[in-house]
């Protein structure tokens, strides 16, 4: 077993692999864990829970760190930085260690990894947010922007550009929403399976199984150590996938025998999706960039043993000349900024930029282009995107329909009642995290009408 100093390494590790290196953060405390396996249960969750606190409310804590140390947290060590931030988010946000166990096992990580000169440092510091950290005051609300900012951790370019297209309360309902931990969403497959008898697995395993909203067949699950552990998920009767993911097959009403193309597939829950509701009949064309995605596709497949998905590594940005007019429905959910996820990928907000956001905005029209050929006349395209900005969201259908033979379809017909709106009506559903009770997702569904 791991002791609390090996816990702290790892936490530290983590957090440099993130916010120096460039990882990830779901990818580098994934691999952590998976290298560490033996640790139990209430360490693991201990480092998950330190690491994505960190990253999540890292401009407040180095809002907090700057009140009281003597230069700004840019100009410092990175290690120290991480020691620091990990500190303090446990001092302000954990009650299970005293401040004074947090500031000794700071200190010692810190001359443990070769910085014996600032150990004092660290400690003064630390030692001073934990006499103040009940009468550290931020900025008012008179100051909206600075305000929600460092209240919720959000760069204040994207509060400011969020603020202006949905207004202040709405922005921070959905900067709350982040902040929030998330139950793991699944969706019970329905083809040759029996969803009570998924349901009943899952709870015989000691698993807590509550109804997701706006669908049937989408539950959450919490109170499990392993996921790959679970007989259901062995068994192909479950997959993990979001209920904003999940609107997107329901809104494309598939047809037993329709051709589908999936531009941009993996891990494949669209795709598989699809499958599921067609029942095995047609064909799902499960496409992605390179053969690792495809290899995460396959392996949905296999574990789901579905027989109507194929994979296929193609890059969705070049040119098809062989599916022109193929299919009877599209998907294009395009690589985007994922602003919407950032409950569940929280360092995507500090790697966000509006240069990064424009250069997203071509690569998803060139898609777009390439999609609308592949779609039939009469056939349905599905765009959709997991953020929030209207620049790669409606603009992009304003865009789409203004230059191609496409109009937005009332989806509603689709949809249970909960989210019916005047967009939806018109074709269109942006959903908001905390507004709704998803992920900040966006889907329009289009029907081509013309040659």
């Amino acid at each position: 077993m791991a002791n609390a100093i090996t816990a702290r390494e790892l936490i530290l590790n983590i957090l440099l692999e993130v916010n120096r290196d460039g990882e990830y953060s779901h990818i580098a405390i994934r691999n952590t864990l998976e290298k560490y396996q033996y640790l139990p249960k209430h360490e693991r969750a201990f480092i998950t829970r330190i690491c994505e606190g960190t990253i999540e409310y890292m401009l407040q804590l180095d809002y907090i760190i700057e009140q009281f140390a003597s230069i700004k947290i840019a100009k410092m060590k990175p290690l120290v930085r991480e020691v620091l931030r990990s500190s303090v988010y446990q001092m302000k946000y954990m009650d299970r260690v005293p401040d004074s166990a947090i500031c000794n096992e700071a200190v010692k990580l810190t001359q443990k990894r070769g910085f014996y000169s600032l150990k004092g440092f660290v400690n003064g510091i630390l030692r001073n947010v934990s006499r103040n950290k009940d009468n550290i005051t931020f900025p008012p609300v008179a100051q909206p922007l600075r305000y929600l900012s460092v209240r919720y951790s959000m760069p204040q370019w994207l509060v400011e550009e969020w603020v202006f297209q949905y207004g202040f309360e709405n922005t921070e309902v959905m900067l709350a929403a982040f902040l929030k931990e998330r139950p793991t969403t699944i969706r019970c497959i329905q083809y040759l399976t029996d969803k009570e008898s998924t349901i009943a697995s899952l709870k015989e395993q000691g698993v807590k199984v509550e109804r997701a909203p706006y669908l049937n067949d989408a539950y959450y699950i919490a109170d499990y150590n392993y996921l790959s552990a679970l007989n259901a998920f062995q068994k192909g009767h479950i997959i993990v996938q979001d209920i904003s993911s999940m609107l997107v097959g329901r809104i494309a009403a598939p047809k037993k025998g329709d051709i589908v193309i999936d531009m941009c597939a993996a891990p494949g829950g669209k795709s598989l999706h699809i499958a599921d509701l067609m029942a095995g009949y047609g064909k799902v064309e499960a496409r992605d960039l390179t053969e690792y995605k495809v290899a995460l596709i396959n392996e949905n497949i296999s574990r789901l043993e579905v027989v109507n998905v194929d994979a296929v590594c193609q890059d969705a940005t070049l040119f098809d000349n062989e599916s022109v007019e193929k299919a009877d429905i599209v998907l294009c959910d395009v690589p985007c900024s994922g602003l919407g996820v950032l409950a569940k990928k929280p360092d995507i907000k500090y790697k966000a930029s509006k240069a990064k956001q424009e250069e997203l905005v071509v690569l998803q029209r060139k898609i777009l282009h390439n999609a609308a050929a592949y779609t039939k006349v009469g056939g349905t395209l599905m765009y959709s995107t997991c953020t929030i900005g209207k620049e790669e969201n409606q603009e992009n259908i304003e865009w789409f329909t203004s230059n191609y033979p496409y109009q937005l379809v009332n989806m509603n017909s689709h949809l249970c009642e909960e989210l019916h709106s005047e967009t939806t009506e018109q074709g269109y559903l942006q959903l908001l995290p905390g507004v709704h009770k998803a992920d900040g997702f966006f889907i329009a569904k289009l029907k081509r009408i013309d040659k």
